[in-house]
């Protein structure tokens, strides 16, 4: 365990889901791999893969920001909101004015109800597979933060924007929702996932480029070291035997941080990343490069 723990930004294409794009990593990195917040089939863009013991890590990306570059196309709605979907209802073009005096009301905090297509689960059931089956169900509105919503371009019915969102936001509702708030009707066309948190697309690699991916593993030490939460702490060579058979540091035990700090990433005086721990419940969560050597108990 550990050999392949790594954090990895890979560059999602069009047309494979979420879960196809990770076979060529499972392949050239590691068979245990997951990754923090899909992307569904007809986007593409930024994904946070993690690897081996990485995949406890989880919580640490799922929760970021994420920004778009979202087309939207007026004058129609979808069944599914995106390209893929079925026409369900027509509308006329509204004017780039309309569009403008409508962004500011979806800015901030707002009540967002999730597509009817989606992977949520309402009791028990998948909504996408309820929705399939004909059944009529409604979606419950949940709190979503957009914290911009930047007009690029604006042609013939389809809209260009920069999108940055809290998690959980669908930026298929949004381009529904907005649509109706301009009198009109629209669907998400396409979409480009650019950042997630602190990381970005153009740092990325694509899943197929073997000599790529196994050249970007060597940055997950780097990685992070930028996710916000996590902190770097450096245990004491006697303690580094204990460590690798899963016991968190006694040295680290009387560690205070502040409420936002609440990981530890552990180094080696060598400067060998060694584990991830929760620090507040003094509990290891993945060991990525455990020691190996004798040394002091």
């Amino acid at each position: 365990m550990g050999t392949h723990a790594s954090i990895l930004l890979v560059n999602k294409r069009s047309g494979l889901t979420s879960f196809s794009s990770l076979n060529a990593i499972k392949r050239t990195v590691d068979p245990k791999v997951g990754h923090a917040g899909t992307l569904d089939k007809f986007a593409e863009g930024l994904l946070v893969v993690l690897t081996g013991s990485m995949t406890k890590l989880n919580v640490l990306f799922s929760t970021m920001d994420k920004s778009y570059r979202a087309t939207i196309r007026f004058g129609s709605e979808t069944d599914t909101l995106d390209p893929e979907g079925e026409v369900i209802a027509r509308a006329d073009l509204p004017s780039l004015e309309t569009i403008r005096s409508a962004i500011p009301s979806f800015l901030g905090e707002i009540m967002q109800a999730p597509p009817l297509y989606s992977a949520l689960h309402i009791q028990g059931k998948r909504a996408s597979d309820i929705a399939r089956s004909g059944k009529h169900i409604e979606m419950a509105q949940r709190p979503i933060t957009v914290h911009d919503f930047s007009l690029v371009s604006y042609d013939e019915g389809v809209l260009v924007a920069d999108i940055h969102v809290s998690k959980g936001t669908y930026i298929r509702s949004l381009a529904r929702d907005l649509g109706l708030a301009c009198g009109s009707r629209a669907y998400l066309q396409a979409l480009e996932r650019t950042s997630i948190g602190p990381f970005s697309l153009e740092e990325s690699v694509y899943a197929d480029d073997a000599e790529a991916l196994l050249a970007s593993m060597h940055h997950t030490d780097s990685y992070l070291a930028r996710v916000p939460s996590v902190s770097i702490f450096e245990v004491p060579d006697d303690q580094l035997f204990r460590l690798a058979n899963g016991s968190f540091p006694n040295a680290l035990r009387e560690v205070r941080l502040s409420e936002h700090e609440l990981y530890g990433a552990l180094y080696s005086r060598d400067g060998v990343l060694r584990a991830v721990a929760d620090m507040d419940k003094h509990q290891l969560i993945a060991q990525v490069h455990p020691y190996k050597r004798g040394s002091e108990e």
